[in-house]
């Protein structure tokens, strides 16, 4: 379980002001980044499933929370999981993987209200879904409640900000409509929810300063990080296949920041 002194920092960066969570996808990834300044991370499900050589959404509860203690133990600072649409259908096994994560250190979770199965779910489901894991948690997580719409070509903005608005009555922390990119959408979700908004960072969104100006409290990046870090990869080897030459080192950056996230000595 989480030291009341992380969870009590995390809650603390929603209360006011903004700040990024950026998305490790390893042990590794993590240390860089909290070395880097970082107050806060986050899971990302298809970073980590790519880490594991398999597709989002097809990691196990098991691998996720062995992910989570793996992280809790590597940083010293709060972490919230990604825990997708918290791999149960039925009630009391979304409160056993809610239990689970608090035991393994997790600070915060978010929740979908969409399954692979199912698709997107009935709101009232959905919110019910929600308190179940509010209560679960009883207060050791914050809690994000996740309106997918826009991730599945539902672009209907009144439909996001009911569910989102449902999501809060029923006691979620933070609110979350990731696929938005225009910077109305954003300050709509702001002013007119009762809860801090999470907005999704990638290549069509504002900017960190436009987001946080319009009201938006907490940035995240899914899996943009590690498939960054994958393409790099991708290019460097191929520099190897194609001319056999090592010109990818010259952008080498992690020098003596490696050395003190991986405590090399």
């Amino acid at each position: 379980m989480v030291s009341g002194s992380l969870l009590d920092r995390f809650r603390a960066l929603h209360a006011d002001g903004h700040f990024i969570i950026p998305n490790p996808w390893d042990v590794g990834s993590a240390r860089v980044l909290e070395q880097m300044g970082f107050q806060a991370l986050a899971t990302t499900s298809s970073g980590l499933g790519a880490s594991l050589g398999k597709a989002d959404q097809q990691v196990t509860l098991d691998e996720l929370i062995d992910h989570v203690r793996d992280l809790v133990a590597a940083v010293d600072i709060p972490l919230s999981v990604d825990a997708e649409f918290g791999f149960a259908d039925d009630v009391s096994e979304l409160r056993d993987a809610v239990e689970r994560l608090v035991e393994a250190g997790a600070s915060g979770m978010s929740i979908e209200d969409y399954t692979p199965d199912r698709g997107l779910l009935d709101m009232e489901e959905a919110a019910l879904r929600v308190r179940t894991v509010v209560e679960a948690a009883g207060g050791a997580l914050v809690v994000t409640a996740r309106a997918e719409n826009h991730l599945y070509d539902v672009d209907d903005s009144e439909d996001t900000i009911a569910r989102l608005q449902a999501y809060a009555d029923e006691g979620a922390d933070v609110l979350y409509a990731p696929g938005l990119s225009e910077l109305n959408d954003f300050a709509r979700l702001a002013s007119e929810l009762p809860r801090p908004v999470n907005a999704l960072l990638g290549k069509r969104t504002p900017s960190v300063p436009a987001l946080a100006e319009v009201g938006v409290r907490r940035m995240s990046v899914g899996g943009g990080l590690a498939f960054s870090a994958y393409g790099y990869l991708e290019k460097a080897a191929q520099e190897l296949l194609d001319s056999g030459s090592s010109d990818y080192r010259a952008t080498n950056v992690s020098s003596n920041l490696s050395r003190r996230a991986f405590r090399i000595s």
